[in-house]
């Protein structure tokens, strides 16, 4: 049993590793993109829809249910329990590697926003940027990246 813990534990490691990385590289790409007098040949609108992918699959998949126990799925299937029942259940004690995740996706988040006011995007983009923008207000213990949609959804409404 410990051998299978040992495992399970370098495997989570392992995935955790990966998704740090690719906002890394996320937080990178858009940072170029930000700076300025950037050539147009730089905006790529398929990298700027797989950062926007990536921003949004890892809040509503890793950010959301480790912030706010509404948005967590028992794994035993067990009984619907009430939002305020789930989150009286809840533990304020967050892993370093979330919490250094969290900090990318806002920094991503708010990169977005600079580069809504560089750069014309397509109205899928925008659709995509203003949903991701507009969740954040619906999740509790999220208030950094709420500031940071706040800037989002402002910059979406002057586009």
């Amino acid at each position: 049993n410990n051998d299978t813990e040992d495992e399970e534990r370098l495997w989570r490691d392992l995935i955790m590793e990966r998704v740090t990385k690719s906002a890394d590289a996320c937080l990178t790409a858009i940072n170029v993109m930000t700076s300025p007098n950037m050539p147009k040949a730089v905006y790529i609108e398929d990298v700027i829809e797989r950062v926007i992918q990536y921003t949004k699959f890892h809040l509503q998949n890793t950010l959301y249910p480790q912030y706010d126990p509404v948005y967590r799925v028992d794994p035993h299937g067990g009984g619907v329990l009430s939002s305020k029942a789930k989150r009286a259940k809840c533990s304020t004690h967050k892993q370093r590697v979330i919490v250094m995740l969290y900090n990318k996706v806002c920094d991503i988040v708010s990169s977005l926003s600079e580069l809504l006011e560089i750069q014309l995007l397509t109205d899928t983009t925008i659709l995509q940027i203003s949903s991701m923008g507009i969740t954040p207000f619906f999740v509790e213990n999220v208030s950094e990246l709420q500031l940071c949609a706040i800037k989002l959804v402002t910059a979406v409404s002057n586009f």
